[in-house]
């Protein structure tokens, strides 16, 4: 499954958690996502401490773990969502 998260960071944390954030090695990164998530790419708005990240995972236990790790500095959105070939696939079943 693909995952698209959303991030609004809380009134006054966006200096604090992004400090947090850039001390973090990639390797201390993936070991917080655990074995099962895949990231693709993550981008930041940090003006306005919002952000997006695309993910994949068969496992909506642990990308919901790792969305409660950040959970204390941001409002988290978790959402499922299909690529084209997916969508179009899903659209052509409706057709029969």
């Amino acid at each position: 499954m693909t995952f698209l998260i959303t991030w609004q960071l809380h009134q006054g944390k966006l200096h604090p958690t992004l400090a947090h954030f850039s001390q973090l090695t990639e390797q201390q990164d993936q070991e917080m996502m655990g074995d099962d998530i895949k990231m693709i790419g993550r981008w930041h708005d940090l003006v306005s401490g919002t952000g997006i990240a695309i993910c994949e995972s068969d496992n909506i236990e642990a990308v919901t773990a790792y969305a409660l790790r950040w959970n204390n500095e941001m409002d988290i959105t978790l959402q499922v969502v299909v690529d084209d070939e997916q969508a179009r696939a899903l659209g052509n079943r409706l057709l029969v």
